[in-house]
């Protein structure tokens, strides 16, 4: 039976028809691995994945972590699935063998995280930032923290963290007030409190070392002024690990990812918190951002991931489910029951799961794609194309990701109906797990305005016209293709209006009507990520079509009815038909409404800002 976690063969679509990442394999890089070995890695995280890490999702989200002592305990269950993700090696797929790691290709660590994600997030926290942390000590850190912190980081035998937030000071990091006092020996005293901090506190590791902003006494106001620290929770002194006065005050009680430790966190109680700069004073910031996106595509894949696994459970379910009879035969009290997949409101729910899923599946793919193909551009000029590509989509991945994936759990609790709003099925505890990942490392509405404020003006536009150039090359090529004419004109017109959004944004912007780019950033953050998607599903149709052209040439199936026949008895056929089926969905139901998305944003309606806050209701 294939597995509830994540569609196997749609992700090797993906990898080998779609992006052909076995050509990363002629790099000098990459020159070691081979498609042998990618099947191999996806093989065995999908067998860890599903035999150590998903039989400890619920027992997580039921028991939820506990503070005990000043200590968080994480579920027992945790501990041994923990082991054998740091034993795979898997803490370290992508890291360049230099470092320790095995030097993967990004795309197939995002393959990888895709399945443990869909598995347990809540245990994934625990190792999900210490990649990202250990890579800023690795490009910033001395020999010496390297050595203390980096390697056991990148082994898993130690977790990392990133505390920006502070209670006054949430996604405004200019606020914050934790203070850096330089000490005698070029270390630094540590005073101030962080929240939110993910992964804040736990006994699965020995040691968690957080990467802490905070400002040195005398830097200058706002983010100019921010300095980056390494605190860990136990520091070096005469030679033996001692507590270093970082204490966990608290633990969030939340709506989902209850076994994840989202704790609140004080620095330097007892006036004994030692930091340890990292880079240079007041380039906090800078440093912070070489890990932004890594982490965003990140999340983008936990939304991926509970949108993967959620359809998943429900195309069985439906399946499974027997209830009413046919819709011809509705009337008749002796007509047999049917699984609810054959009911046609169900299967409309069912396609745009599957249609939406694999699109965000194909974007966050091929966003890992590109920062492999930076890292093995043979000049300049390519290294920026792909870093322009990954640039622009990352806000992308990361909101349009994460709201769809909440949507598509909550059409798996439709789908089964009453049971899907009882603990009895798991698909609950996916809608809320799910939730957190549109709002934690920027909310989605950060990412519009990143979008917005600051991708699609970098350079004179030059991101934006290189998506919009990769975009035509692709209907060139689809065009000559009459089976996909379906496809191809909600495309096209969705693509267009895009492009005359972003002119009308252009324009709005040098006048005194400025507000209105940033009124309507996330509706047209949706609008660009429905062409995304449709991209990703539009190069799919090309390649499933004429896989799918041959084997009906191969089977002489000439007639609608021999088709027919052979979708029903060719597995590939018909894996090949669903993917062209699932371009025509998205573009027939969901590109299709880009003339009115396109209309509200250039409406000009200012009501929202306009309105005085008297008038939105009295509170």
């Amino acid at each position: 039976m294939a597995n509830l976690l994540v569609d196997e063969r749609d992700a090797k679509f993906v990898l080998y028809e779609q992006l052909n990442v076995e050509d990363l394999c002629e790099s000098e890089k990459y020159s070691e691995f081979s498609r042998e070995m990618f099947d191999m890695v996806m093989e065995a995280a999908q067998k860890l994945s599903e035999k150590e890490i998903a039989p400890t999702n619920a027992d997580g989200d039921a028991k939820g972590v506990k503070l005990e002592d000043g200590q968080v305990r994480v579920p027992e269950s945790f501990h041994n699935a923990y082991q054998r993700y740091c034993e795979g090696g898997w803490a370290s797929l992508p890291v360049s063998q230099d470092m320790g790691g095995q030097g993967f290709p990004n795309v197939i660590y995002v393959a990888t995280m895709e399945l443990f994600n869909a598995a347990n997030q809540s245990l994934m926290m625990y190792p999900g930032l210490t990649i990202g942390s250990a890579r800023l000590i690795e490009l910033y850190g001395t020999e010496e923290q390297q050595r203390t912190y980096m390697d056991q980081m990148y082994t898993g035998e130690f977790c990392g963290t990133m505390c920006l937030t502070e209670p006054q000071a949430g996604s405004d990091v200019g606020a914050l007030r934790t203070k850096a006092i330089k000490r005698p020996d070029g270390t630094y005293s540590i005073q101030g409190g962080k929240i939110f901090i993910s992964a804040g506190d736990h006994d699965l590791t020995e040691n968690i070392i957080h990467m802490v902003l905070a400002r040195v006494e005398g830097a200058p106001p706002g983010t100019k002024g921010i300095s980056i620290f390494i605190v860990p929770k136990k520091r070096i002194e005469n030679g033996e690990w001692v507590d270093n006065d970082v204490v966990c005050m608290a633990t969030e009680k939340k709506l989902g990812i209850h076994a994840s430790a989202t704790c609140a966190l004080n620095f330097g109680e007892k006036d004994n918190c030692i930091g340890y700069l990292l880079g240079e004073e007041n380039m906090g910031m800078k440093i912070m951002f070489n890990m932004m996106n890594e982490a965003r595509l990140s999340v983008g894949v936990q939304g991926l991931a509970q949108a993967s696994t959620a359809y998943m459970h429900a195309l069985k379910y439906a399946k499974e489910r027997f209830q009413g009879p046919e819709i011809t035969t509705m009337k008749d009290p002796t007509a047999p029951k049917v699984p609810i997949i054959q009911h046609p409101d169900v299967r409309r729910m069912l396609m745009w799961m599957k249609c939406v899923t694999e699109g965000m599946r194909a974007l966050l793919y091929y966003a890992a794609y590109c920062e492999d193909r930076v890292h093995i551009a043979p000049n300049d000029e390519e290294g920026a194309k792909y870093q322009g590509f990954l640039d622009i989509l990352i806000p992308i991945c990361k909101a349009w990701s994460t709201d769809m994936g909440f949507r598509v759990t909550e059409l798996a609790v439709q789908i089964h109906g009453g049971y899907g709003y009882c603990r009895e099925y798991p698909v609950e505890q996916f809608l809320r797990d799910c939730k957190i990942s549109s709002i934690y490392e920027g909310t989605n509405g950060i990412q519009a305005l990143d979008l917005v404020g600051r991708k699609l003006g970098y350079k004179q536009g030059i991101l934006f016209k290189n998506i919009v150039s990769e975009t035509g090359n692709l209907l060139k090529v689809a065009k000559k293709n009459y089976r996909l004419k379906d496809v191809v004109g909600p495309f096209e017109e969705a693509r267009k209006l895009l492009i005359e959004v972003t002119r009308f944004f252009g324009l709005k912007s040098i006048t005194e009507d400025f507000m209105t780019p940033i009124l309507y950033a996330t509706p047209y953050h949706e609008l660009f990520g429905d062409v995304a998607i449709g991209f990703m599903l539009l190069w799919q149709a090309v390649i499933a079509d004429r896989r799918l052209d041959e084997l009906y040439s191969d089977a002489k199936a000439d007639t609608p009815e021999k088709k027919a026949e052979l979708l029903k008895s060719n597995r590939s056929a018909a894996f090949y038909r669903g993917k062209v089926a699932s371009a025509e969905f998205f573009a027939n139901t969901i590109l299709s409404l880009a003339p009115g998305k396109a209309r509200a944003i250039m409406s000009g309606e200012r009501s929202a800002i306009d309105l005085p806050e008297e008038s939105f209701a009295l509170v």
